[in-house]
């Protein structure tokens, strides 16, 4: 269990590097009024990278878990013949070919004969560099909001030929953003909950500019760590202080163990979501991975902060 919160540790780590890094990198662009499969096409990556696919891809290596839900999305699974180690949806993703967890195994990226490798900033500067002077065209992926992440569906559709599909996946996206967004709009701001996001036993959690963060204010919650800016880790105090209505754990230590330990706590007793048993666990990989589902963990957060408004049970 130690070396399991030990790799997520180094996880937000990464991936604070990572934004601190983006903050100031341009957009992924490319011409999403493009036709279908038309090549050869030119991007503009999340790296800042122009980047020219000469024709339709037809064998595509996937460094990160958000991308493989992406491409996946987009019908491509066929084509895809390498993804990481840490891809566990969907579960055909699981019989692909591994090309290495947070550390990419370069020589095997090669080995498959990718036409198209899709990468992610979390991937490192040196390891994409690598497989592009090796000859590999790379496209970088990053999306930090949730426009973000539909901007770089389309990115992939252009860089793919599958753009229709991107079209409707991001249609899908908005649909369910919009249902959320209206049903808790009605919702007086001195009515709204206040929300603790608990990334780990250790008590790192999402602050300002983060991902989880954004879908947490769309949800109609409060954040109370929005003081605090990335993956700040804080005291148990400074919860107790903060006093949420709602707790959010994006993990689990089987059996729905978290909740009960969260409860249990010393000095946690006064808080408003404990005694009040609002204590919820749910899907890390809806909420944090930056990809197709991520609407769908807006929507699970939302019921959780307004089971009265969306019908579902506490």
């Amino acid at each position: 269990m130690k070396r399991w919160y030990g790799w997520l540790l180094s996880l937000l780590l990464v991936m604070t590097m990572g934004l601190a890094g983006c903050s100031q990198a341009p957009q992924p662009h490319a011409d999403h009024n493009g036709k279908q499969g038309d090549f050869p096409v030119t991007l503009k990556d999340a790296s800042g990278q122009n980047v020219t696919i000469k024709q339709e891809p037809r064998r595509i290596v996937s460094l990160v878990p958000s991308t493989t839900e992406i491409a996946f999305a987009l019908g491509l699974d066929k084509k895809i013949v390498g993804v990481s180690s840490l891809d566990n949806y969907p579960a055909e993703a699981t019989k692909k070919e591994k090309v290495g967890d947070l550390k990419i195994n370069v020589e095997k990226v090669v080995s498959l004969k990718p036409d198209l490798v899709l990468a992610n900033p979390i991937n490192g500067q040196d390891t994409i560099g690598q497989l592009r002077k090796l000859g590999l065209t790379v496209v970088v992926v990053d999306g930090q909001s949730l426009k973000g992440v539909e901007d770089s569906i389309l990115l992939v559709g252009k860089a793919t030929g599958a753009v229709d599909k991107a079209r409707q996946v991001v249609a899908k996206m908005e649909r369910e953003k919009n249902e959320v967004t209206k049903k808790v709009a009605s919702i007086p701001a001195d009515k709204r909950v206040k929300v603790w996001i608990e990334l780990d036993p250790t008590l790192f959690t999402a602050g300002s500019g983060t991902f989880m963060d954004e879908l947490i204010r769309l949800a109609g919650g409060n954040n109370v760590a929005a003081s605090q800016k990335g993956w700040p880790q804080v005291s148990a105090e400074q919860v107790v202080k903060w006093n949420p209505d709602v707790i959010i754990a994006t993990y689990d230590t089987g059996g729905n163990k978290a909740v009960s330990q969260i409860a249990s706590r010393s000095g946690w007793a006064g808080i408003n979501a404990v005694k009040q048993k609002r204590i919820v666990t749910v899907n890390p990989d809806l909420v944090n991975r930056p990809g197709p589902r991520v609407t769908q963990g807006l929507k699970q957060i939302a019921q959780v902060l307004y089971p009265q408004v969306f019908g579902a049970k506490q």
